[in-house]
């Protein structure tokens, strides 16, 4: 219990971020006593938080991105954040999905949490770009809205990605599809006097 408050309200787990502490099973009986005694929350089979409380709402959902951040620590994956969730993150997109849908180099997975759904879907190398930065949500977002709204792309990621990030676009703009490169080049060969803050 202290290391999930050490984390903050919010916080999201599973048993594996406690290995270090004790045994699988002691870990795995600690965290459904806890959750019985209702410290913490069992949001799905393995996965727990440590709820923010809203002083009317009560306990809040965790955020899409803490679970699917908990999920690929569970099997030692990387996730990025994919389709409509990354193009509504740039600013391309003004709808906020009921699904959160990420790209894994892990094994696939649900979790339902009330009327959200976390959705990790197992991608090949050739889909999961720069998985987990900003690099890779612009690739993400590119292939969500397409060749037609490219250039909006280009406006946005060019303002929005730091020199480094674009470094990490140019040097994996090989891996991506043929109609995508010619605009992630783009976007990286943008002078780093056009990045806002």
């Amino acid at each position: 219990m202290k290391r999930a408050r050490a984390g903050g309200r919010g916080g999201v787990f599973t048993p594996s971020d406690f290995l270090d502490v004790a045994g699988r099973a002691a870990v795995d009986q600690a965290l459904s006593r806890l959750a019985k005694g209702g410290q913490l929350r069992r949001l799905a089979r393995g996965l727990y938080d440590f709820p923010k409380v809203h002083p009317k709402l009560g306990p809040l959902s965790p955020a899409p991105d803490d679970v699917a951040q908990a999920l690929a620590r569970e099997t030692g994956s990387q996730v990025q954040i994919a389709g409509a969730r990354a193009a509504n993150v740039l600013g391309l997109s003004t709808q906020v999905p009921a699904k959160s849908t990420y790209l894994t180099d892990g094994p696939s997975r649900r979790v339902v949490l009330g009327k959200r759904v976390v959705d990790l879907r197992h991608a090949s190398p050739k889909h999961l770009i720069a998985p987990g930065s900003p690099a890779g949500t612009v690739v993400q977002a590119l292939r969500h809205v397409g060749p037609l709204r490219a250039a909006d792309v280009v406006q946005i990621a060019a303002l929005r990605l730091s020199p480094s990030d674009k470094r990490t676009l140019a040097t994996n703009a090989i891996q991506a599809p043929a109609w995508m490169r010619p605009t992630l080049v783009s976007i990286a060969g943008t002078p780093s006097g056009a990045v806002d803050g």
